[in-house]
């Protein structure tokens, strides 16, 4: 199994506006209208960071219920293989792939689809896999009887799972390809 992330190579991999200040979230939120408005990103509303910060705070909570290993604050999002959607989200899309290998697995939670609409009251079709955090175990139990989303949802169509989310809670897997991104690991 491979977890991929995806980012504009402008930036580069691994930046997150709730692992900063509100106030510099906001300023790069309105550098991305600005400078990348055709990009995915800069269609966010303006309380966007502070949905993705109550999100979090769910993630955390339903990983420390599972005994999961948090070593910073706020995740690193990755998906579970290659998404097709996520990579026509920046105008200058790049992706990094990493084998889940490389990673204590239990520093990784899982949502199956986007922890937003995983977690949102707005969403109530009874999927079994709404409001729930899994554990790397749990969702290879969810992808033998589901599936991939990127295989039968891409387009959208069936809800709002595309993907299955990846929170890593620790940088020392991600901290080399922040770093060596151009030379390591970036198709």
């Amino acid at each position: 199994m491979y977890l991929y992330h995806f980012f504009d190579k402008r930036t580069g991999p691994f930046k997150s506006l709730t692992a900063v200040s509100a106030e510099e979230a906001k300023t790069v939120m309105e550098e991305i209208r600005r400078e990348r408005p055709n990009s995915q990103c800069a269609q966010r509303h303006d309380k966007y960071v502070e949905y993705r910060h109550n999100c979090e705070n769910i993630l955390k909570r339903e990983f420390a219920k599972k005994g999961g290993i948090m070593e910073i604050d706020s995740p690193h999002y990755m998906v579970v293989e290659f998404s097709h959607w996520l990579s026509t989200w920046y105008e200058q899309s790049e992706y990094i792939r990493i084998s889940i290998e490389e990673f204590d697995t239990r520093t990784l939670s899982f949502t199956y689809g986007d922890s937003m609409p995983t977690f949102s009251d707005r969403v109530n079709d009874g999927k079994e896999y709404r409001k729930k955090l899994y554990t790397y175990e749990e969702i290879l139990q969810v992808i033998d009887k589901y599936g991939l989303p990127q295989d039968w949802n891409d387009d959208g169509s069936r809800g709002p799972e595309r993907y299955i989310e990846v929170h890593v809670w620790s940088d020392k897997v991600i901290k080399q390809y922040r770093v060596n991104w151009k030379t390591i690991s970036c198709v």
